[in-house]
């Protein structure tokens, strides 16, 4: 039976179910529980990739990678998240940051996988609800941000991050940009949806822009609306890129995710 436990502030949740066994109910509390917390993860999950590929589908269309080729021929959709002892530059995505905001329909959700991990609370990835960050954003910076898009690029800040993984396989890209609104609605809650890893820029004549991107970043990633989720192997996370913050905390060694994104 499937049994959700929250985290502190309800920023997150661990679901206890064995995903190989699921029925539509378990289907619509987890799409409930993810709607609720921005995140939800399960423990001890033992998935081929043809199980994780049916799996993530209960969620929407999957979407391939701009970046980067994916595991295989014949699984595309995942790509593999892998950090190496050899690797000298900062971990793939070592920044708070949503995944591909810079293309026009950026992908709703993204699961990771764990195939190998470090020692458990030395990889961990923070996650930074933007549904608790807008509800404490001054009304005066709310009504601003309403009228506002963000500018963003495939080539941003955080790119640097992904060097070592694209010069093995990635796939030959121009820079990509998007834009999108600051604010935005998810049901009936409100949501901040901004990637301070990729963003470069408001599309309005705002003054001080630097000035208030820098107070956007730091009210963004205040401590206050994190979680840090510890990684174990063959442990399965889901989160919604809309609600949700995320990044890759910096370590030494080895690690294996495999990644989907969803449409």
């Amino acid at each position: 039976m499937l049994k959700i436990i929250p985290n502190k502030k309800n920023i997150g949740a661990e679901i206890i179910l064995n995903l190989k066994d699921i029925s539509n109910k378990d289907i619509f509390a987890m799409k409930k529980a993810l709607k609720k917390y921005g995140l939800i993860f399960f423990r001890n999950q033992k998935l081929t990739s043809e199980l994780y590929i049916k799996f993530a589908k209960h969620f929407g269309k999957l979407a391939n990678y701009p970046r980067l080729k994916g595991l295989n021929k014949k699984f595309p959709q995942i790509t593999v998240v892998q950090r190496k002892s050899t690797d000298k530059g900062p971990s793939f995505g070592e920044q708070f940051h949503t995944d591909s905001i810079y293309t026009k329909k950026p992908p709703r959700f993204t699961m990771l996988f764990s195939k190998l991990v470090p020692k458990k609370g030395k990889a961990n990835t923070e996650f930074s609800s933007q549904y608790h960050a807008y509800e404490e954003l001054p009304n005066s910076i709310r009504k601003k941000f309403k009228t506002i898009k963000g500018k963003y690029s495939s080539e941003g800040p955080i790119s640097i991050t992904t060097k070592e993984r694209v010069k093995e396989k990635g796939k030959n890209i121009k820079e990509l940009k998007s834009s999108h609104k600051i604010i935005k609605k998810i049901s009936s809650k409100y949501s901040i949806y901004c990637s301070p890893g990729h963003l470069i820029g408001f599309d309005s004549n705002i003054k001080n822009q630097e000035k208030l991107k820098k107070f956007l970043f730091n009210h963004q990633t205040k401590k206050k609306f994190q979680f840090s989720l510890p990684w174990e192997k063959n442990q399965l996370a889901i989160w919604d890129n809309r609600s949700m913050l995320h990044q890759a905390t910096p370590f030494k060694g080895n690690r294996i995710m495999h990644r989907i994104t969803i449409k």
